[in-house]
C-alpha cells in the first residue's frame, strides 16, 4: 500500500492550506494544538546554542513516498527520547501473535541475513512494483530495508506471517514524527501502516482487509497513546484504498506527497468499535 512522511508542528501556529484539502475548514476535528514536553524544549534550546556548521539534521536519503513502501527520510525535529526507556514504537518486536479470521498473523521485524531475497522478490512483482518503485537494478530493496533498520526506529520493517507462513510485508512507523506529518495536521504518537501482500495466492480475497483491520487493531492495543492510525495509499491504488476503507479507516482528505497524489485515510481509536 502506501508509506508516508510527517513533521509537526509544535504551539498554536495555524495550519497551512498547500491546497490539498488539509487546511482550515477542512476535517476540523483532526486539528489539534501540540504542546512538547520540557526535557524536549530544553533539547532543541541546546541546539539553537550550537555554533554554525554544527551538523543538524537533514532528510534522509531514501525510496520517495510514491505509495505503500517508499520509507526514510529524517523528522522535522529530532524525536524525542522517552523517560521510561520505550522505544518510539513500543517495542513491534514484543507485540505477540494476534487471531484472525485468515488464521494467527505475527509480524516478525525483518533481518537483512534472512529476509532481503524474499522481500526482494515480492517487490518485483509487477502489481507490487508499479506502487513501491524498489524493483529496479541494483540493491535497492536491501538500501529500503536498511535505512529504516539503521535508523532511529521512526519505521520498523516486517514479515507478516500468517499461521507461521511469510506472506505480507509492513511498515509501522511514527507518522508524526515522518514527513508526512508536514501534509496533515498530525498529532502525537499517530502511528502508519504500510503493506503489501507478498504472494499472489493471498490476493483478491479479501485478505488484505482482514489483516489490515488486525494490524492497525495491534497498533491501537499495543500503543496506548496512539489514538490515530494513519495510512496514505496512491489514489490510483484500488485495491490498498478498498482493503483500508473496508477494514475501518475514515477518508480524510487528498494530500500531495512526492511522487504521487494520496489519500488520507485515518482510523481513530474512538470509532473502532463502530467502523
Amino acid at each position: 500500500m502506501t508509506p508516508t512522511d510527517a513533521s509537526t508542528d509544535a504551539g498554536s501556529a495555524p495550519f497551512t492550506d498547500h491546497g490539498n484539502g488539509t487546511g482550515p475548514g477542512t476535517d476540523c476535528e483532526d486539528t489539534l494544538e501540540l504542546r512538547l514536553p520540557g526535557d524536549f524544549l530544553a533539547l532543541l534550546g541546546e541546539r539553537a546554542e550550537e555554533p554554525a556548521g554544527a551538523d543538524q539534521a537533514g532528510e534522509e536519503l531514501g525510496p520517495s513516498r510514491r505509495t505503500a513502501g517508499r520509507r526514510t527520510t529524517a523528522p522535522l525535529l529530532a524525536p524525542p527520547v522517552t523517560s521510561s526507556g520505550d522505544d518510539l514504537l513500543d517495542r513491534v518486536a514484543d507485540w505477540g501473535p494476534t487471531a484472525t479470521p485468515a488464521g494467527v498473523l505475527r509480524l516478525l521485524p525483518v533481518r537483512l541475513d534472512r529476509d532481503v531475497p524474499l522481500v526482494n522478490r515480492w517487490m518485483h512483482d509487477p502489481a507490487v512494483a508499479a506502487f513501491w518503485e524498489l524493483s529496479g537494478p541494483g540493491p535497492a530493496t536491501e538500501a529500503h530495508l536498511r535505512a529504516q533498520l539503521t535508523g532511529d526506529g521512526r519505521s520498523v520493517p516486517c514479515l507478516g506471517l500468517l499461521d507461521d507462513t511469510p506472506m505480507s510485508y509492513w511498515e509501522i512507523y511514527r507518522a508524526d514524527l515522518d514527513p508526512l506529518a508536514r501534509h496533515y495536521p498530525a498529532r502525537p504518537n499517530d502511528t502508519g501502516i504500510h503493506v503489501l501482500i507478498g504472494g499472489v495466492a493471498h490476493r483478491g480475497q479479501g485478505l488484505g482487509t482482514t489483516l489490515v483491520r488486525a494490524v492497525s487493531d495491534l497498533v491501537l492495543d499495543r500503543r496506548p497513546n496512539c489514538a490515530r492510525v494513519v495510512a496514505e495509499p496512491d489514489l490510483r491504488n484500488i485495491p490498498s484504498m478498498s482493503a483500508f476503507l473496508s477494514a475501518g479507516f475514515r477518508f480524510s482528505s487528498e494530500i500531495e506527497l512526492p511522487g504521487k497524489r494520496a489519500a488520507l485515510l485515518i482510523r481513530d481509536r474512538a470509532l473502532r468499535d463502530l467502523l
